[in-house]
């Protein structure tokens, strides 16, 4: 995952300074020495790695700070202060036009960031917000690019406008612009073509579009894995074309993160989004004070509560106090188990849950190493091979039909035992917990997929 190295080696100088009682300015500087090695290492911008440690070091050496009665939380707190600030403090969100106006986004990037997934989760974020999205598909030299446009558009349910690959992008622009004013859009959405890498021609291509169309918010997707490629890219595209923000692909997989830490401080450009996973609903809104906590190995509760919600997880009163009950009684079966895997999901998985939890972000290797997926679709799948009875009523579970359980899911009749023996000492658990949870226990375990969290 993005950060976990950097975070590890954070979290390493941040208890040095927590243990010492007292801090010298030498103290400070043998930290400060470690950090801008662990960012240089993340692959963050040289430049902007030594004005963010001057302005940490300006801070951090003053009486405030080293006569205080915890300098070595004061300068933690300095350095996430100042890392936010690096990462532009405010969130900046897509400003959409009023009224019944036509708000007109233009996506940028190379071939390979990601650009047309990310042209479809942004038309399902919009679509959060009550926006009627327009796709246009303006690669014509990638026909690949055409129709996964239009299956992405199909699965977030959103309209797609093609003119096939046998016209000019900017013809094809004007045409869907007419075609969004007919049909009620309020959002277009163009996605442009992308090339290996920068030239004249897409420079030209966009310019064009730009030139004939009000393009209201030019947004470039580059590839995080790419490290400070990513940031030159963005800063090449800015000169060449103008760009109004960035979205940082591909943030989940094995990167530094140091694209995240660099983009704004070397572009002037805020990073809007962020892309977690492959799914159309792995896109987050970027938030400065919430990924600076997630490097510094404090959690982001607040995502992970945005995760429930987006997930649509809330449950009625009703169902809440149904489902209370259960618990007291450790009544929940495996039918409720199904329904919190595919919660779990919804929500990116147990890693990613975990990961956003306070404390979490130095351990995530060892997470990773205990929450086996492998072993959790065996589960689900012992499940899935009960019948709608075995699911409502476990006891019904007799050696004949645990044994065409096993056949039925493909692993050792051992494994189902074992399964169903945890699922039973699960249940004496939660009768146990929920015989003392009052009701803002219950409004928390309702709130993350109705407390059917069997192990």
């Amino acid at each position: 995952m993005a950060f976990e190295s950097l975070t590890d080696k954070l979290q390493n100088v941040f208890k040095n300074l927590r243990s010492k009682g007292r801090l010298t300015e030498d103290d400070v500087k043998a930290a400060l020495k470690e950090v801008k090695m662990a960012l240089l290492e993340a692959d963050v911008n040289f430049k902007v790695v030594k004005q963010f440690v001057k302005a940490v070091e300006e801070r951090a050496i003053g009486a405030d700070v080293m006569n205080g009665l915890n300098p070595g939380q004061m300068v933690i707190k300095i350095v996430n202060e100042e890392m936010i600030a690096l990462m532009g403090s405010e969130t900046t969100e897509v400003q959409f036009q009023p009224g019944k106006s036509i708000t007109v986004v233009m996506m940028a990037g190379l071939q390979g960031a990601g650009k047309t997934t990310a042209t479809a989760k942004l038309a399902g974020k919009f679509k959060l917000k009550g926006k009627k999205s327009l796709l246009v598909a303006c690669d014509v030299y990638r026909p690949a690019a055409i129709e996964q446009l239009q299956i992405n558009g199909e699965k977030q349910e959103v309209d797609v406008f093609s003119m096939g690959t046998g016209h000019k992008p900017v013809d094809i622009a004007k045409a869907a612009m007419e075609h969004a004013k007919k049909n009620g859009h309020n959002v277009v959405i163009i996605d442009t073509a992308g090339r290996l890498h920068i030239d004249e021609d897409m420079m030209a291509e966009l310019q064009e579009i730009k030139a004939e169309i009000e393009v209201h918010q030019t947004l470039l997707v580059v590839d995080a894995m790419t490290g400070q490629d990513a940031v030159n890219v963005a800063k090449e595209f800015d000169e060449k074309v103008g760009i109004d923000g960035v979205i940082l692909s591909k943030m989940d997989g094995d990167t530094r993160g140091g694209a995240a830490l660099s983009v704004k401080a070397v572009t002037g450009k805020p990073i809007l989004y962020v892309g977690m996973g492959e799914k159309l609903s792995d896109m987050e809104q970027f938030y400065p004070d919430r990924m600076a906590s997630r490097i510094l190995g404090m959690g982001d509760v607040l995502s992970l509560i945005d995760k429930v919600q987006e997930a649509n997880l809330e449950i009625d009163e009703q169902k809440e106090k149904e489902m209370a009950s259960r618990m007291k009684k450790g009544k929940f079966d495996f039918e409720d188990y199904l329904e919190s895997m595919k919660q779990m999901r919804k929500m990116g998985g147990i890693s990613s849950l975990l990961s956003m939890m306070p404390g979490m972000g130095s351990k995530m290797g060892d997470i990773e190493s205990m929450v086996d997926e492998k072993k959790l679709a065996h589960m689900e799948a012992i499940v899935l091979s009960m019948t709608p009875q075995e699911r409502r009523n476990p006891k019904l579970l007799n050696p004949r039909r645990k044994h065409r359980i096993a056949k039925g899911a493909g692993v050792d009749i051992a494994v189902v035992n074992r399964f169903i023996k945890q699922f039973e000492q699960s249940q004496k658990m939660m009768k146990q917990f929920g015989g003392g949870m009052g009701k803002r226990g219950r409004g928390m375990f309702g709130g993350m997929g109705g407390g059917r969290f069997p192990f």
